[in-house]
């Protein structure tokens, strides 16, 4: 029998392709032609069809598709925890240096160094919002889109950058660095991310994607807007909305929470090309709106909003809702690893329900793999391991203390693993990282390049004293809130 010539091929170890039929394939193996999958299955059935040049051996390992993140935000990467340790400070960082802190340097180093961290983790897709919280979007000029995509196109990621202008009302002040401060409308910002669309929605072989968003309209008494600027706001939501239809292009928003649903649907934003992150303290009729309209949701269960409030994440799946994991990364606690975030998930469901039961490891890696790419509008090409797929493809090492003895291979993946453990990972088919090693970039570049460009941002901010270790940081359990305790008792 003659075999079909490959490219790679991957066999020996354990196969997770969340395909449809949820096989868990021991001694499997998969094949790989021009960056597409060919066929998965028993690394007997493989190589009886298939022959290459090029083999990795995956015995002892894990093989996933690759980790979808659906929510997370360029820029935080160079800002991490700075000042988050002050009320509110840190959320003040990242809009001065979204707005007049930050060069087109600072976009291309941070996009560097977030992909580098994505990568290192098995994340081959991932949502990052060109600046926030919620608000701040660095769309004055399409350079600093432009640099931040140049940054994932080195590492060689998979990538979905949403950019909008900012909430009403304009002007906003902008400045390259701090230089050349300018005033900047709705209307530059609209068409800044319809010139970041055009240039870079299906750049790098498809790699890199562009979606449009609208900051999250809330109660106008809540955010000290007066009516004029609401319906303003309203009117400009709509218009970055259609943008978005006419060209067929995510729509996303940052930061929903009960009743803001309510007030999307009577906007006209939602639908099955929508999504919708936090989405905390929803209704009951506001599940029933997103099952209607078919509309997504990115839960972020390590994020600051599911402190404050909780994304009825169960609730909105058992109303037929596609919810995708995000890790709303980088910072001021969390990191883009998904392993983390899949482990959140299941205790912060369970906590609510106080039952061990909710969220099953199988479910919460659906969320971080095909139901994120659903969520993503890209379920068609990646997700899963199956022919004809991209070849975006996990290996995770198991022979480690934490993941022994090998045996119950899905189980301990979910509930034990930890980025740190991901050995290779295949983009289009592409490796990427290749024995914990990214193959398209220096490590030490990337690293030297951030520490550089956090410097200089630190300086042009006058943010040295954002660095300290405060008072509150050791012997108090509640932080800032209490006293903490004389040194003899926690010895």
């Amino acid at each position: 029998m003659t075999r079909t010539q490959a490219d790679l091929i991957l066999s020996g170890g354990t196969f997770i392709p969340v395909d449809a039929g949820r096989r868990i394939i021991d001694n499997g193996a998969l094949a790989i032609a021009e960056g597409r999958i060919l066929a998965v299955g028993t690394a007997a059935e493989i190589e009886a069809r298939f022959a290459a040049a090029r083999r990795i051996d995956t015995h002892g390992k894990a093989v996933i598709p690759g980790l979808v993140d659906v929510h997370a935000h360029a820029g935080h990467g160079l800002i991490k925890t700075m000042g988050m340790d002050r009320p509110d400070r840190w959320e003040a960082i990242c809009g001065e240096v979204y707005t007049t802190g930050s060069t087109p340097d600072f976009w291309y180093a941070e996009a560097r160094l977030a992909a580098l961290e994505r990568l290192r983790f098995g994340v081959t897709t991932g949502v990052s919002l060109l600046g926030g919280g919620d608000t701040i979007i660095r769309t004055d000029d399409p350079a600093y889109g432009s640099a931040h995509a140049n940054g994932i196109r080195d590492v060689g990621t998979r990538s979905v950058i949403a950019v909008g202008p900012t909430r009403a009302p304009h002007p906003l002040t902008y400045a390259n660095g701090g230089r050349d401060p300018r005033p900047v409308s709705f209307e530059t910002q609209l068409a800044t991310s319809a010139e970041i669309m055009k240039r870079w929605h299906g750049a790098a072989g498809g790699r890199i994607r562009v979606a449009l968003l609208y900051p999250v309209l809330r109660d106008e008494h809540e955010r000290d807007m007066s009516p004029a600027d609401y319906e303003e706001a309203k009117r400009q939501a709509g218009i970055t909305r259609a943008l978005s239809r006419d060209n067929g292009v995510l729509f996303t928003q940052d930061g929903h929470r009960g009743g803001s649903v309510l007030r999307a649907e009577k906007m006209g934003l939602l639908g099955p090309d929508a999504l919708l992150s936090h989405a905390v303290d929803l209704s009951e009729e506001e599940i029933r709106i997103c099952a209607r309209t078919r509309t997504r949701i990115a839960h972020n269960p390590s994020a600051i909003a599911s402190v404050f409030g909780r994304c009825p994440a169960i609730e909105l799946m058992e109303a037929g809702v596609t919810v995708g994991l995000g890790s709303d990364a980088t910072a001021p606690d969390r990191s883009s690893d998904m392993f983390r975030h899949m482990q959140q998930a299941m205790h912060y469901h369970r906590r609510h329900f106080r039952d061990a039961d909710v969220l099953p490891p199988g479910k919460v890696l659906e969320m971080a793999t095909i139901d994120a790419a659903v969520a993503l509008g890209m379920d068609h090409e990646i997700g899963s391991l199956e022919p004809g797929k991209r070849a975006d493809i996990v290996v995770v090492d198991m022979n480690r203390p934490h993941l022994a003895p090998p045996n119950m291979i899905a189980h301990r993946l979910v509930c034990f693993a930890n980025g740190n453990d991901v050995e290779t990972v295949l983009v289009d088919g592409e490796v990427c990282l290749d024995n914990g090693r990214a193959t398209r970039v220096s490590e030490r570049a990337v690293l030297d390049d951030a520490a550089r460009e956090a410097e200089a941002m630190i300086e042009r901010i006058g943010g040295r004293d954002d660095l300290a270790v405060p008072a509150h940081f050791w012997g108090c359990p509640r932080g800032r809130t209490t006293i903490p305790h004389p040194p003899e008792a926690g010895r």
